[in-house]
């Protein structure tokens, strides 16, 4: 019965964070980002530690994978991405999560 509780558990646990990266995936960010090397983007991971203790991340984050951008991470541009507001939300939520 524990067993299988803690499976359930994980199961609950890890299904959201693979709902985002599916997401990521669907939506075409995973062409210049990973979770964990550089691409032409930054790692996720990497994006996350720059990030850690900023309370405005989230909000930035989102605009940018909206709205694109350049220069946090060198001179290489990055597209604005045709996402809602919801799903660069979610999607800068789950980046922020990753360490």
């Amino acid at each position: 019965m524990k067993a299988l509780f803690a499976l359930i558990a994980a199961v609950a646990v890890s299904a959201p964070a693979l709902a985002n990266q599916e997401l990521a995936q669907k939506k075409n960010c995973l062409a210049c980002h990973t979770v964990d090397k550089k691409v032409v983007g930054p790692a996720y991971k990497e994006v996350a530690a720059k990030y850690k203790g900023d309370k405005a991340a989230l909000a930035k984050l989102a605009e940018k994978i909206q709205k694109g951008g350049v220069g946090v991470w060198g001179q290489v541009p990055m597209p604005p991405n045709p996402v809602t507001p919801d799903e660069a939300k979610t999607l800068a939520t789950w980046v922020l999560s990753l360490k």
